[in-house]
């Protein structure tokens, strides 16, 4: 686990005094210290916190930014989609091979598990630091200092409520690391949570309502709060915690045209949520939290979010040919019939499946599945535009088609080169690459539609069944849905709304793997099933649910490269980093049953060592 936590690259006015923690093997939670930029220097004052809490955001910012984008781990984890990639071998596909602990777990060419063990411990790091230096910070006043360390308790809680439902039982450390440590033991999934639960009723004490946008504020921290209430089993807790960011007034769901498309009338509020200017937006009431990086920023991610790249499908690798047997689609820009510029360079690394371009979608009024205005996307929106076409094969601009009169496929790859996709979601206007792959956008983290569904699933789970139509609906009759009845509600309904309403937005698996823990607490059926926590690993939710609804990995489909889809059930958590484990000399990090190295694990604590 090299360089687990190594220093954020932050512009100079963001950066933050902090210990660097690098290297690998026995030094790789060793500090070392950064002169100039160390706490002692830095976290004395409102503007030092405040960078120290940038810090953080930045943090956590970089998981749906970039080639390779963490974001898609988390995806092809689920129902929604698979890795597309098929012209090498080395992308998570066949899981039982490529997901080991020994295993390259952060690459843009295999997957970015390593990505997420890396980047939760440093935004752990970080709010420690922030928690731990407070109390000498003695020229802030008391109010301030709790307002801070209610922040850098929601990104401390953050970060373990995406550990412990990626890996299960993790360390717990919560306080800053000064000296070399190599002792770390395994603590249960629950006491963790139960300790940021506790942290974070009191975040929500000292945060206001409003704040900056990109910076924390109580609907956000309430908003997690209900999340470990719900993976905690508490759903009247999680209800209250929902209903809190609901009731204040401060947050409402967008309803009407806003921004910058609003004078467009082609377009709808779907749309406008989600343009790039929109986000952020003053008149936009949804957001609770997000991301923010608009070019020419200092801070920016260089490159862009490039999720036109990742998630659209590759129509401009050779394999598109028209009925005449012509190349159909150019990979170049600024052409007469310009689909890069239109709908970006995408090479399906996140490759939807049927379930989420078609099985979900059970409204044709839906805004949110809708091709006439733009919002969605068919393959036969999209038209021949190789120049070498023109004047000589008929259907150069026609639109393309799969297969000929006579029956002939007119793709040599579909599972990269032909699939839906939500052209509203991945569209970000680039003018930093060409063709475009997706330019810099602030992004959501946190929007009010989520902590309706929240709350939903909290009802479903209380056999609340009209409750949870309710809070489902408002979602839904924004998209121009009509209303579902309460014979409706299940927890498989929530997560299709889930699917519909906040994809590549929500860590997905995280999502799947909390509700599979509820229902092996709980014993509640799915699809006539329960489970149970001893075998948690063997039989479980999240892996049914996805073999169910991913035709991929249940068919076990072979792609053009001969690599097979393939999923077991221990995936449902991921593999600690053996680099992690062997790091620890003094004591046990526990590696995850499934996984080589499970056979040495001990009992997990049933208390936080530094509590």
């Amino acid at each position: 686990m090299k360089n687990l936590y190594k220093l954020l690259s932050l512009p100079a006015i963001m950066v933050i005094g902090v210990m660097l923690l690098e290297g690998c093997k026995k030094d790789w939670l060793k500090p070392k210290p950064l002169s100039f930029f160390s706490p002692e220097n830095t976290l004395v004052d409102v503007v030092g916190f405040s960078s120290a809490l940038n810090g953080c955001a930045k943090n956590l910012k970089d998981e749906w930014y970039g080639d390779g984008a963490p974001i898609i781990s988390e995806t092809i984890f689920s129902e929604i989609a698979v890795e597309g990639t098929d012209d090498k071998t080395g992308p998570a596909q066949n899981l039982d091979v490529q997901i080991k602990p020994d295993a390259n777990l952060n690459s843009v060419d295999a997957n970015k598990i390593g990505w997420y063990w890396n980047q939760e411990w440093v935004g752990i790091r970080l709010a420690n630091t922030i928690i731990s230096r407070l109390p000498a910070a003695t020229a802030i006043p008391d109010s301030t200092k709790n307002m801070i360390k209610g922040k850098a308790y929601f990104f401390r809680a953050y970060d373990y409520y995406r550990l412990t439902n990626q890996f299960g039982d993790v360390p717990c450390p919560l306080k800053e690391l000064t000296s070399a440590k190599t002792d770390y033991a395994t603590v249960k999934r629950d006491v963790i949570l139960q300790r940021m639960k506790r942290d974070l009723d009191s975040a929500v004490l000292w945060v206001p309502w409003k704040s900056d946008r990109g910076d924390v504020n109580r609907g956000a921290i309430y908003h997690l709060l209900a999340k470990i209430d719900l993976a905690l089993g508490l759903f009247d807790d999680a209800i209250a915690a929902a209903s809190a960011v609901i009731n204040n007034g401060t947050y409402k769901l967008m309803t009407s045209r806003f921004g910058v498309d609003a004078g467009i009338a082609s377009k709808n509020v779907i749309w406008d949520l989600h343009r790039p200017a929109n986000k952020a937006a003053a008149t936009n009431t949804e957001v609770l939290f997000l991301v923010t990086d608009a070019f020419g920023n200092a801070g920016r991610f260089v490159g862009g979010i490039q999720s036109m790249r990742q998630a659209a499908p590759g129509i401009s690798i050779a394999g598109i040919r028209t009925p005449n047997g012509g190349t159909g689609i150019s990979a170049l820009a600024n052409i007469e019939i310009d689909n890069m510029q239109l709908y970006g360079r995408g090479i399906g690394r996140c490759r939807s499946t049927s379930y989420h371009y078609n099985e979900i979608w059970d409204d044709v009024n839906d805004l949110r599945h809708d091709s006439t205005s733009g919002n969605w996307m068919y393959m036969e929106n999209v038209r021949y535009s190789n120049p070498a076409l023109k004047n000589v094969d008929p259907y150069y601009g026609q639109r393309l088609r799969l297969y000929s009169s006579t029956g002939t496929l007119l793709c040599s790859d579909t599972l990269r080169q032909w699939y839906p996709w939500p052209h509203y979601k991945l569209y970000i206007p680039d003018v930093e690459n060409t063709p475009m792959r997706g330019g810099n956008t602030d992004w959501y983290v946190m929007r009010l539609a989520e902590t309706y569904l929240i709350r939903a699933e909290a009802y479903v789970w209380k056999n609340d069944m009209a409750n949870a139509a309710a809070d489902v609906n408002k979602v839904r009759q924004r998209a121009g849905c009509a209303p579902y009845t309460a014979a409706k509600m299940s927890i498989g309904t929530i997560l299709d709304e889930r699917a519909r309403e906040l994809y590549y937005e929500e860590g997905r698996k995280t999502e799947l793997t909390r509700i599979a823990y509820l229902f092996a607490k709980t014993g509640q059926p799915y699809n006539g099933k329960t489970y149970a926590l001893n075998n948690f690993s063997v039989s479980n939710f999240m892996v049914d649910r996805i073999l169910e609804k991913n035709g991929f990995y249940r068919n076990n489909f072979v792609t053009i490269h001969q690599d097979m889809f393939k999923i077991s059930q221990f995936h449902v958590l991921w593999p600690v980093p053996q680099s992690a484990i062997s790091a620890n000399t003094d004591g046990r990090i526990n590696q995850n049953i499934g996984y080589t190295g499970a056979d040495l694990n001990v009992p997990p604590l049933d208390a936080i060592p530094e509590d």
